[in-house]
Order: C-alpha cells, then sequence, then structure tokens
C-alpha cells in the first residue's frame, strides 16, 4: 500500500482548511494555522498534528510504526 503524504489539516478554532505536504522523516508536533493563527499541538495520545486535525495520518502510523513519536 502506498503512502499518502498529503493531509488536510481542519483547525478545530476556527475551522479553517489547509492541505498540506506531511514530512516522511518526522513527526510535525506542532502546526501555525493559516487561518486565525493559532498553534495546534497533538491531542493527547496522538503523535502529531496530521494525527489530530488531519484527514490522512502521519506517515508512520500509515506505514505501521504506532510508537513513531514517542
Amino acid at each position: 500500500m502506498a503512502v499518502i503524504l498529503q493531509s488536510t489539516i481542519t483547525c478545530p478554532e476556527c475551522g479553517h482548511v489547509e492541505t498540506e505536504t506531511m514530512p516522511t522523516d518526522a513527526c510535525q508536533y506542532f502546526y501555525d494555522c493559516k487561518g486565525c493563527g493559532k498553534v495546534l499541538k497533538p491531542k493527547p495520545g496522538d503523535c502529531c498534528v496530521y494525527c489530530s486535525y488531519g484527514n490522512v495520518p502521519c506517515p508512520p502510523i500509515q506505514e505501521g510504526d504506532a510508537g513513531c513519536c514517542g
């Protein structure tokens, strides 16, 4: 199965939606919303902002690496 590198993040604060390319070599812990400027952080138990707010989980999770960042 091919890894999907695009994920659409939805800001929980303002609802702004933005499609981003995820890094393949690290999890992204912070994300600045381009709508309201809020700095998003992962929800408890998630490794990155894509797993918390994106429509596609990060590449390590897609590849089955549940302990990718912790």
